[in-house]
Protein backbone atom coordinates (compact mmCIF):
# COMPACT_ATOMS: atom_id res chain seq x y z
CA UNK A 1 0.00 0.00 0.00
CA UNK A 2 1.05 3.70 -0.57
CA UNK A 3 2.36 5.80 2.23
CA UNK A 4 -0.59 8.66 2.90
CA UNK A 5 1.21 12.05 3.06
CA UNK A 6 2.47 13.69 5.03
CA UNK A 7 -0.11 17.00 6.68
CA UNK A 8 2.75 18.92 7.66
CA UNK A 9 0.15 21.80 8.03
CA UNK A 10 -1.61 19.80 10.87
CA UNK A 11 0.84 20.19 14.17
CA UNK A 12 -0.53 18.17 17.46
CA UNK A 13 0.30 19.46 20.67
CA UNK A 14 2.72 16.54 22.10
CA UNK A 15 3.62 15.80 25.66
CA UNK A 16 6.13 13.42 26.64
CA UNK A 17 6.04 11.32 29.75
CA UNK A 18 9.62 9.35 31.06
CA UNK A 19 9.73 6.09 32.85
CA UNK A 20 12.85 5.83 34.96
CA UNK A 21 12.86 2.12 35.31
CA UNK A 22 12.33 1.33 31.45
CA UNK A 23 13.98 4.53 29.94
CA UNK A 24 10.03 4.46 27.85
CA UNK A 25 8.54 7.86 26.77
CA UNK A 26 4.95 7.68 26.85
CA UNK A 27 3.28 10.84 25.11
CA UNK A 28 -0.29 12.65 25.26
CA UNK A 29 -0.71 13.66 21.49
CA UNK A 30 -3.67 16.42 21.58
CA UNK A 31 -5.45 18.21 18.37
CA UNK A 32 -4.73 21.79 19.35
CA UNK A 33 -7.94 22.98 18.00
CA UNK A 34 -10.18 20.41 19.81
CA UNK A 35 -10.42 18.33 23.18
CA UNK A 36 -9.32 14.85 21.65
CA UNK A 37 -5.72 13.16 22.12
CA UNK A 38 -4.07 10.27 21.87
CA UNK A 39 -1.93 8.34 24.17
CA UNK A 40 1.29 6.04 22.75
CA UNK A 41 2.70 3.47 24.58
CA UNK A 42 1.86 3.93 28.44
CA UNK A 43 3.54 2.24 30.93
CA UNK A 44 2.70 0.26 34.31
CA UNK A 45 5.68 -0.16 36.57
CA UNK A 46 6.15 -3.88 37.94
CA UNK A 47 8.54 -4.56 40.82
CA UNK A 48 10.03 -7.70 39.58
CA UNK A 49 11.64 -8.74 43.13
CA UNK A 50 8.11 -8.24 44.64
CA UNK A 51 5.98 -9.52 42.15
CA UNK A 52 3.85 -6.09 42.65
CA UNK A 53 2.46 -3.71 39.87
CA UNK A 54 2.05 0.08 40.34
CA UNK A 55 0.70 2.97 37.95
CA UNK A 56 2.47 6.06 39.11
CA UNK A 57 3.45 6.59 35.23
CA UNK A 58 -0.48 5.90 34.09
CA UNK A 59 -1.50 8.12 36.84
CA UNK A 60 0.25 11.22 35.81
CA UNK A 61 -1.10 10.77 32.65
CA UNK A 62 -3.99 10.49 33.64
CA UNK A 63 -3.88 13.46 35.66
CA UNK A 64 -2.20 15.89 33.08
CA UNK A 65 -5.55 14.98 30.47
CA UNK A 66 -8.09 15.15 33.62
CA UNK A 67 -6.42 18.35 34.05
CA UNK A 68 -7.36 19.57 30.85
CA UNK A 69 -10.39 18.21 30.07
CA UNK A 70 -9.45 16.38 27.29
CA UNK A 71 -11.08 13.21 25.65
CA UNK A 72 -9.62 10.04 24.85
CA UNK A 73 -9.67 8.64 21.24
CA UNK A 74 -6.76 6.18 21.35
CA UNK A 75 -4.23 4.01 23.32
CA UNK A 76 -1.81 3.01 21.14
CA UNK A 77 1.04 0.62 21.06
CA UNK A 78 3.85 0.98 19.13
CA UNK A 79 4.59 -2.80 19.43
CA UNK A 80 4.54 -5.31 21.35
CA UNK A 81 7.24 -4.27 24.51
CA UNK A 82 9.50 -6.28 25.84
CA UNK A 83 11.13 -3.97 28.07
CA UNK A 84 7.77 -2.70 29.79
CA UNK A 85 4.48 -3.43 31.08
CA UNK A 86 1.60 -1.74 28.97
CA UNK A 87 -1.22 0.02 30.99
CA UNK A 88 -3.44 0.67 28.35
CA UNK A 89 -6.44 -1.27 29.44
CA UNK A 90 -5.86 0.67 33.32
CA UNK A 91 -6.09 3.64 31.36
CA UNK A 92 -9.23 2.63 28.93
CA UNK A 93 -11.04 1.87 32.32
CA UNK A 94 -10.72 5.49 33.45
CA UNK A 95 -10.63 7.25 30.44
CA UNK A 96 -11.97 5.54 27.38
CA UNK A 97 -10.77 5.14 23.95
CA UNK A 98 -9.73 2.50 21.97
CA UNK A 99 -6.73 0.31 21.99
CA UNK A 100 -4.81 -0.18 18.51
CA UNK A 101 -1.16 -2.48 17.79
CA UNK A 102 -0.48 -3.37 14.37
CA UNK A 103 -2.14 -6.42 12.86
CA UNK A 104 1.18 -8.47 12.69
CA UNK A 105 0.50 -9.19 16.44
CA UNK A 106 -0.95 -12.51 15.75
CA UNK A 107 2.80 -13.61 14.91
CA UNK A 108 4.11 -11.92 18.07
CA UNK A 109 0.74 -14.19 19.97
CA UNK A 110 1.93 -17.15 17.82
CA UNK A 111 5.41 -16.94 18.89
CA UNK A 112 5.25 -16.10 22.06
CA UNK A 113 1.93 -18.09 23.30
CA UNK A 114 4.57 -21.37 22.42
CA UNK A 115 7.41 -20.25 24.29
CA UNK A 116 4.77 -19.38 27.43
CA UNK A 117 3.16 -23.00 26.69
CA UNK A 118 -0.23 -21.38 26.75
CA UNK A 119 -3.31 -23.14 26.31
CA UNK A 120 -6.06 -22.88 23.78
CA UNK A 121 -7.88 -20.44 26.25
CA UNK A 122 -5.03 -17.64 25.41
CA UNK A 123 -6.57 -16.26 21.43
CA UNK A 124 -3.86 -15.32 19.00
CA UNK A 125 -6.07 -13.47 16.48
CA UNK A 126 -5.44 -10.06 17.75
CA UNK A 127 -9.00 -10.36 19.12
CA UNK A 128 -7.74 -8.37 23.38
CA UNK A 129 -6.92 -5.13 21.47
CA UNK A 130 -9.69 -3.33 19.64
CA UNK A 131 -8.03 -2.18 16.48
CA UNK A 132 -4.83 -4.09 14.30
CA UNK A 133 -3.88 -1.68 12.34
CA UNK A 134 -2.62 -2.20 8.40
CA UNK A 135 0.32 -0.66 6.81
CA UNK A 136 -1.01 2.68 5.27
CA UNK A 137 -4.55 2.53 7.58
CA UNK A 138 -5.41 6.04 8.24
CA UNK A 139 -7.70 7.44 11.37
CA UNK A 140 -8.17 10.64 13.34
CA UNK A 141 -7.62 11.81 16.38
CA UNK A 142 -10.07 14.70 16.91
CA UNK A 143 -9.55 16.81 13.45
CA UNK A 144 -5.90 15.15 12.82
CA UNK A 145 -4.99 13.14 10.22
CA UNK A 146 -3.25 9.70 11.24
CA UNK A 147 -1.79 7.05 9.44
CA UNK A 148 0.20 4.12 10.67
CA UNK A 149 3.44 2.62 8.48
CA UNK A 150 4.17 -0.82 9.05
CA UNK A 151 8.36 -1.10 9.99
CA UNK A 152 9.03 -4.30 10.82
CA UNK A 153 12.39 -5.75 12.24
CA UNK A 154 12.74 -4.95 15.84
CA UNK A 155 10.35 -7.05 15.78
CA UNK A 156 7.22 -8.60 13.59
CA UNK A 157 4.62 -6.14 14.69
CA UNK A 158 6.46 -2.64 15.05
CA UNK A 159 4.36 0.59 13.17
CA UNK A 160 5.30 4.07 13.35
CA UNK A 161 2.41 6.19 14.13
CA UNK A 162 2.63 9.40 11.93
CA UNK A 163 -0.14 12.07 13.37
CA UNK A 164 -0.32 15.26 11.37
CA UNK A 165 3.38 16.24 11.43
CA UNK A 166 4.48 14.41 14.10
CA UNK A 167 5.57 10.28 13.74
CA UNK A 168 6.06 8.24 17.06
CA UNK A 169 8.61 5.72 15.95
CA UNK A 170 8.76 2.74 18.50
CA UNK A 171 12.07 1.43 18.55
CA UNK A 172 12.65 1.58 14.88
CA UNK A 173 14.74 4.44 15.74
CA UNK A 174 16.83 6.80 18.43
CA UNK A 175 18.14 9.72 19.00
CA UNK A 176 20.45 10.30 16.46
CA UNK A 177 23.24 9.60 19.10
CA UNK A 178 21.54 6.30 19.94
CA UNK A 179 21.25 4.90 16.14
CA UNK A 180 18.57 1.94 16.16
CA UNK A 181 16.87 -1.12 18.42
CA UNK A 182 18.00 -4.45 18.42
CA UNK A 183 16.95 -7.09 15.96
CA UNK A 184 17.52 -10.46 17.87
CA UNK A 185 14.22 -11.09 19.36
CA UNK A 186 12.38 -14.06 17.84
CA UNK A 187 10.75 -12.59 14.40
CA UNK A 188 12.93 -9.60 14.51
CA UNK A 189 15.79 -9.01 11.08
CA UNK A 190 18.01 -6.36 10.85
CA UNK A 191 17.58 -6.57 7.15
CA UNK A 192 14.20 -5.45 7.67
CA UNK A 193 14.35 -2.98 10.48
CA UNK A 194 17.23 -1.20 7.79
CA UNK A 195 14.28 -1.34 5.39
CA UNK A 196 11.73 0.14 7.73
CA UNK A 197 14.35 2.57 8.71
CA UNK A 198 14.71 3.98 5.04
CA UNK A 199 10.69 3.86 4.77
CA UNK A 200 10.93 6.37 8.07
CA UNK A 201 13.64 8.61 6.37
CA UNK A 202 11.61 8.85 3.14
CA UNK A 203 9.24 10.82 5.23
CA UNK A 204 9.52 14.78 4.85
CA UNK A 205 12.32 16.26 6.14
CA UNK A 206 10.66 18.58 8.60
CA UNK A 207 8.66 15.38 10.27
CA UNK A 208 9.34 15.54 13.86
CA UNK A 209 10.40 12.05 15.52
CA UNK A 210 9.18 11.13 18.66
CA UNK A 211 11.39 7.92 19.88
CA UNK A 212 10.20 5.45 22.58
CA UNK A 213 13.51 5.21 24.47
CA UNK A 214 16.41 6.96 25.37
CA UNK A 215 19.50 5.92 26.90
CA UNK A 216 21.06 9.25 27.46
CA UNK A 217 24.47 7.92 25.66
CA UNK A 218 27.59 9.51 26.94
CA UNK A 219 25.39 11.02 29.73
CA UNK A 220 23.91 13.65 27.55
CA UNK A 221 20.76 15.67 29.08
CA UNK A 222 17.20 13.39 28.17
CA UNK A 223 15.97 13.83 25.16
CA UNK A 224 13.34 12.32 23.04
CA UNK A 225 12.62 14.17 19.61
CA UNK A 226 14.13 15.14 16.23
CA UNK A 227 13.52 15.24 13.06
CA UNK A 228 13.81 12.50 9.96
CA UNK A 229 16.58 15.70 8.62
CA UNK A 230 18.53 15.22 11.65
CA UNK A 231 18.36 11.04 11.25
CA UNK A 232 19.69 11.02 8.00
CA UNK A 233 22.89 13.25 8.49
CA UNK A 234 23.37 12.57 12.28
CA UNK A 235 22.15 8.93 13.37
CA UNK A 236 25.48 6.81 13.93
CA UNK A 237 23.63 3.62 12.85
CA UNK A 238 22.05 5.07 9.33
CA UNK A 239 22.85 8.57 9.24
CA UNK A 240 25.22 9.74 6.06
CA UNK A 241 24.09 6.98 3.57
CA UNK A 242 25.18 3.42 5.60
CA UNK A 243 24.72 0.88 3.35
CA UNK A 244 22.31 -2.02 4.07
CA UNK A 245 25.00 -4.64 4.37
CA UNK A 246 27.10 -2.80 6.70
CA UNK A 247 23.93 -1.75 8.92
CA UNK A 248 23.66 -5.94 8.94
CA UNK A 249 26.93 -6.59 9.76
CA UNK A 250 26.93 -4.15 12.79
CA UNK A 251 23.64 -4.75 13.72
CA UNK A 252 23.85 -8.34 13.90
CA UNK A 253 27.46 -8.32 15.93
CA UNK A 254 26.17 -5.72 18.48
CA UNK A 255 23.37 -8.08 19.10
CA UNK A 256 24.78 -10.61 19.93
CA UNK A 257 26.78 -8.82 23.03
CA UNK A 258 23.19 -7.50 24.44
CA UNK A 259 21.51 -9.56 26.95
CA UNK A 260 17.81 -9.90 27.40
CA UNK A 261 15.70 -6.27 28.80
CA UNK A 262 15.28 -7.25 32.87
CA UNK A 263 11.42 -6.96 32.19
CA UNK A 264 11.33 -9.40 28.88
CA UNK A 265 9.29 -12.32 30.04
CA UNK A 266 6.72 -10.46 32.41
CA UNK A 267 6.22 -7.67 29.16
CA UNK A 268 5.60 -9.73 27.00
CA UNK A 269 2.96 -12.01 28.59
CA UNK A 270 1.45 -9.02 29.46
CA UNK A 271 1.80 -6.98 26.22
CA UNK A 272 0.64 -9.52 23.50
CA UNK A 273 -2.48 -9.69 25.95
CA UNK A 274 -2.90 -5.71 25.04
CA UNK A 275 -1.98 -4.88 28.70
CA UNK A 276 -4.25 -7.77 31.02
CA UNK A 277 -2.30 -9.99 33.26
CA UNK A 278 -3.18 -13.25 32.80
CA UNK A 279 -4.78 -15.39 35.61
CA UNK A 280 -4.58 -18.85 37.02
CA UNK A 281 -7.78 -21.34 37.27
CA UNK A 282 -8.55 -19.49 40.58
CA UNK A 283 -8.37 -16.15 39.41
CA UNK A 284 -5.38 -14.63 40.33
CA UNK A 285 -2.85 -12.85 38.41
CA UNK A 286 -0.12 -15.00 37.69
CA UNK A 287 3.29 -15.08 35.21
CA UNK A 288 5.27 -17.64 33.84
CA UNK A 289 8.82 -18.16 34.06
CA UNK A 290 9.90 -20.41 30.87
CA UNK A 291 13.73 -21.97 31.32
CA UNK A 292 16.21 -21.76 28.23
CA UNK A 293 13.80 -20.38 26.00
CA UNK A 294 14.91 -17.38 24.73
Amino acid sequence: MSTPLVDLSAKPEVTGFFDPQSSTISYVVRDPARTACAVIDPVMEFDQAAGRLTYDSADQIITFIRSRDLSLDWIIETHVHADHLSAAPYMQERLGGRIGIGEDVRIVQDTFGKVFNEGTEFQRDGSQFDRLFADGDCYQVGGLPGFALHTPGHTPACMVHVIGDAAFVGDTLFMPDGGSARADFPGGDAGMLYDSIQKVLSLPDETRLFICHDYCPNGRPLAWESTVAEQKTGNIHVGGGTSREDFIRFRTERDAQLSMPQLILPSLQVNMRAGDVPEDDDGNQMLKLPVNKL
